[in-house]
């Protein structure tokens, strides 16, 4: 399945590189989920939730209500996990506060519904990181992913050494990842080729796509004949 993205800044959307840099600016969130209609669901991630710098969830409550849509970006308490599916989302992304210092923090997943949760593996230099990609922790994807199991329905994998850079991702990492989770995996991060594409789908693992979709290196017709 391709899973196009629609990332929020301060009320518009945005791609950044490497989760820092503003790359591009989209068409307002509206329209750019109309460009979207042909794909069964949408990624909404409110970054200036995730970086702790604000909300935009007035925009989230519009697109939820409109597509099926998984939501990511600050989801750190319960509260806020089941405010986001009470307010649409179909499924929540969790990232920071899956994880202690320790590993993985069963006690926060524990009071969200399991089914309805996707549990973000974001990886830079062979390690998850997390607060916004700003912050590494001592463990590896592939090292926690059973772990994660019991407490969500899939996993968002993202090669964050590629994200936004429009150079390709790394198929061999998300092989590795297949192997060691049955559950559900969507892969971002890079991912710029139909190549890339046609091999995650023979993995079994859905594609997640922002900057390659936003630029025209993929295009939108191409890709929604593959569903």
């Amino acid at each position: 399945m391709i899973i196009p993205c629609i990332d929020l800044m301060g009320g518009k959307v945005v791609q950044l590189r490497q989760g820092r840099e503003k790359a591009l600016e989209g068409d307002p969130p509206l329209q750019m989920l109309q460009k979207f209609s042909a794909f069964p669901e949408i990624q909404v991630i409110d970054l200036d939730a995730a970086l702790g710098e604000g909300s935009n969830d007035a925009i989230v409550r519009d697109l939820t209500s409109r597509a099926l849509c998984r939501v990511g970006g600050g989801v750190r308490s319960p509260e806020r996990g089941h405010a986001l599916l009470s307010a649409g989302a179909h499924r929540i992304i969790v990232g920071t506060a899956a994880f202690t210092e320790q590993g993985v923090n069963s006690a926060f997943l524990a009071q969200l519904p399991a089914q309805r949760v996707i549990v973000a593996l974001d990886s830079k230099d062979g390690r998850i990181v997390t607060r916004g990609w700003r912050q590494a922790t001592p463990f590896s994807a592939e090292a926690v992913v059973a772990q994660l199991e019991p407490y969500c329905s899939g996993f968002l994998c993202t090669y964050v050494d590629k994200e936004g850079m429009l150079q390709g991702t790394d198929l061999h990492w998300f092989r590795r990842l297949r192997a060691a989770t049955g559950h559900e995996i969507t892969a971002a991060g890079g991912i710029t080729a139909m190549e890339e594409i046609h091999a995650l789908a023979e993995m079994g693992i859905h594609a997640a796509l922002g900057m390659a979709v936003y630029t025209g290196r993929l295009s939108l017709d191409e890709l929604a004949r593959l569903r």
